[in-house]
């Protein structure tokens, strides 16, 4: 299945199966329905994610290189509340199969698009469609830093990750960029601070992460 040059901008490569069965998403927690002000746009780094999945039979399509090698892939468009999030609205729809295999290049595994959809797309619109063509607009709109060159710079970190985004796409500056390493201070997420009208704004302290002079890695896993 061909996509479009746009749709695989931060695949190293990516091809989509040919048959796609999309699974029932298991419910991890409470239902919360409460009034969205906001949303998050988590970006999770593929290289690391996979590290240490290449084998993995659940993450197959993502880590195991027959589908391709990912960059940045979409973890999940979320919807943020005052002092929570809503998540686990009831809804009976599920994202088809064709639905997934249009986004596979930006979220390249069917349980997660499944989960993501359950979890938090349900709260934000009636049909999972419509909560991934959302996600798919401002995925489309983003420009790439080439992180590869910046993870072999001495002294990197959380600030520069920050400030290389927000340099590379008009209209984000380093404190709408939220930075999330993992605990031996490898890059594991950006996440992206929008407001209610999906202009980006300045990340409250639990999305911004690490301060900007903290010390990062970028695993390059190529």
């Amino acid at each position: 299945m061909g996509l479009p040059a746009a749709a695989s901008a931060q695949a190293y490569q990516c091809k989509v199966p040919a048959r796609i069965s999309v699974p029932q998403a298991k419910q991890d927690g409470p239902v919360r329905q409460v009034p969205v002000t906001g949303y998050t746009m988590a970006l999770s780094w593929s290289p690391e994610f996979c590290r240490t999945r290449q084998r993995s039979g659940t993450h197959a399509t993502q880590c195991s290189g027959r589908n391709g090698r990912f960059g940045f892939i979409v973890h999940g468009l979320w919807p943020d509340g005052r002092s929570t999030w809503p998540q686990y609205c009831p809804t009976a729809r599920r994202p088809q199969p064709a639905t997934v295999a249009k986004n596979l290049c930006m979220m390249p595994s069917a349980s997660l698009a499944a989960r993501q959809w359950a979890k938090h797309g349900s709260c934000m619109t009636r049909r999972p469609d419509t909560y991934f063509n959302v996600t798919r607009i401002l995925w489309n709109s983003y420009r790439w830093p080439d992180f590869d060159r910046i993870s072999r710079e001495e002294g990197l970190t959380a600030g520069r990750i920050r400030e290389a985004f927000a340099s590379a796409n008009p209209g984000w500056e380093p404190s709408m960029v939220g930075v999330k390493l993992n605990r031996r201070g490898w890059l594991q997420e950006l996440r992206l601070c929008y407001g209610k009208r999906f202009r980006p704004k300045v990340c409250p302290s639990r999305t911004f992460g690490p301060k900007d002079g903290v010390k990062a890695k970028i695993w390059r896993g190529m």
